[in-house]
């Protein structure tokens, strides 16, 4: 579903109907795991004739506030969808690299916010060791934190992640000297989820795209399977509260049906 813009980020209005929306939200059932497809950042800084830093950092910025936001909800877990494999080809040398410069300081911030759990989910083939080592180190520092749980996917593709899974499966099995008519038995789609990059994590009951694009991008094809979409027409940077409370209450309204 697509939202729909309401005038202004401010003032009287505004602020009773973020009021209204909390109060309908407030006996409402919210997902587990929302995850975000953050688009729109290149876009919203040519609007403004910066440069394309300037709109990845805008971006990153806004995550921060949205993550927040997610806390606030009692929501436990949340995907971010920062860098992609297709991203660590597709873009320019200079532009990835602020771009990976941007995450890693994004990490290292989120992993000192009381409670809260950094894990990266995603490939590490491609990424610069200094993006590697703030990822890990964010993961270090916030192991034992039991708040939300943040997943930065980096580096990360939905089909990689199944092969990398079944990778995982085969060479297991490999291991234990098992047969293939054994390991053929062993491959189902409990095994494959179990093997994931988010291997115990709940499936993304809400994915949120901005920017207005109506697409997965290669992002969570396995754990999307039953997940209920929201497309936000606000470019990246542009996201609002409001924004995020509509899609809790559009989601909320869904009579969820699995596989029909």
């Amino acid at each position: 579903m697509r939202s729909r813009r309401i005038p202004g980020g401010s003032g009287l209005l505004y602020e009773l109907y973020m009021r209204r929306l909390r109060q309908q939200l407030a006996e409402t059932v919210h997902p587990r795991h929302v995850a975000m497809i953050i688009d729109g950042n290149r876009r919203w800084a040519r609007q403004f004739g910066g440069t394309t830093e300037h709109g990845h950092r805008a971006g990153a910025d806004k995550m921060r506030e949205f993550l927040t936001w997610c806390d606030e909800a009692g929501i436990g877990v949340v995907t971010l969808y920062l860098l992609s494999t297709d991203n660590l080809t597709g873009r320019d040398e200079a532009e990835l690299t602020a771009l990976t410069r941007i995450i890693a300081e994004l990490a290292d911030e989120l992993s000192r916010v009381p409670q809260w759990r950094v894990q990266h989910v995603g490939s590490r083939d491609g990424l610069p060791d200094e993006l590697l080592a703030a990822l890990d180190a964010a993961e270090a520092r916030t192991a034992d934190d039991r708040g939300l749980h943040i997943n930065l996917a980096v580096g990360y593709g939905g089909r990689r992640e199944i092969a990398d899974a079944v990778r995982s499966i085969v060479h297991h099995h490999a291991e234990r000297g098992g047969t293939l008519d054994e390991l053929a038995e062993e491959v189902t789609p409990e095994k494959i989820a179990e093997h994931l990059y988010t291997g115990g994590q709940p499936d993304p009951d809400l994915v949120i795209r901005t920017s207005g694009e109506q697409r997965l991008s290669d992002f969570m094809l396995w754990q999307s399977a039953h997940s209920e979409f929201y497309f936000v027409e606000a470019l990246g940077p542009d996201l609002r509260e409001v924004d995020f409370l509509r899609a809790l209450r559009d989601f909320a309204r869904r009579q969820r049906r699995f596989g029909a």
